[in-house]
């Protein structure tokens, strides 16, 4: 029997790990940005710069506690699915 999950159906924490993957990507860029000058030998960058770095963190805790999310929510429905069935009321 097939699983009844559709392929493109969100599952819990889908979301937290997208919006976690683009927090990371923007504190990444930020990095680079804040980085290059000080490779560079030129000016470096105000010091708000450095907190964007931070947005890299960030990201990455958003992102692991979709994960987490998703793990629960994966256990829940294999807990669901071991329990015995409950007798119809008569």
């Amino acid at each position: 029997m097939r699983d009844k999950t559709q392929t493109n159906s969100a599952a819990p924490g889908d979301r937290l790990i997208r919006a976690g993957a683009i927090v990371f990507f923007i504190g990444t860029v930020a990095t680079l940005v804040t980085v290059a000058p000080l490779l560079l030998g030129t000016t470096p960058f105000p010091t708000y710069m450095f907190v964007l770095s931070m947005l890299m963190g960030v990201g990455f805790l958003i992102a692991g506690a979709g994960v987490f999310q998703s793990i629960a929510a994966g256990r829940r429905q294999a807990r669901a699915a071991a329990a015995p069935p409950e007798p119809a009321p008569q």
